[in-house]
């Protein structure tokens, strides 16, 4: 009898001791689940708004307005670049070739902000056009970037300024 008692002791201690390793491993998961959960939330940033998704914050109804400058041109002047973004999320952009009689090109599309890095997408209507890239420089600027979403390495400015309504 004294054997037996001995035996379901041990079984309900080893019980006892995997209950409570259970319950410490899973108070420490949640504690880590917890803390990441911490550590990602959006904390309020200086810089530009991220584009879509559910914790975005992005107002692309307030962002949209028409934006112009004038940009490097390998063989004129300059060109004229003249952008509007619409806050339905569909843009125009026209730009005009200087000291060309018919150096006007437009082209009409949907824009959308990438969620992770603040890059305004400009995917146009026309499939044989390539998609357009701008970082958001700041709520008044925007500035080109090459195919691959990296700035323009000239030295020169790419930049567009927001034109204020009248």
């Amino acid at each position: 009898m004294n054997r037996s008692l001995i035996t379901l002791a041990c079984v309900a201690a080893f019980t006892l001791a995997a209950c409570s390793q259970q319950s410490a491993d899973t108070a420490a998961d949640t504690g880590a689940e917890n803390a990441l959960a911490e550590s990602t939330e959006s904390a309020p940033l200086d810089v530009i708004p991220t584009g879509e998704g559910p914790s975005s914050d992005f107002d692309q109804r307030g962002f949209a307005g028409t934006f112009a400058g004038t940009v490097p041109c390998a063989d004129c002047p300059g060109m004229d670049v003249t952008l509007v973004l619409e806050g339905d999320g569909t843009y125009n952009v026209t730009h005009v070739y200087q000291g060309r009689p018919d150096g006007t090109w437009s082209i009409g599309g949907h824009w959308s902000v990438e969620s992770d890095n603040g890059v305004i997408r400009l995917d146009p209507n026309s499939k044989t056009e390539e998609d357009q890239l701008y970082a958001i420089d700041s709520p008044s600027r925007v500035v080109m970037l090459n195919a691959e979403g990296n700035p323009i390495e000239s030295g020169a400015d790419y930049g567009l300024s927001r034109v204020l309504a009248q």
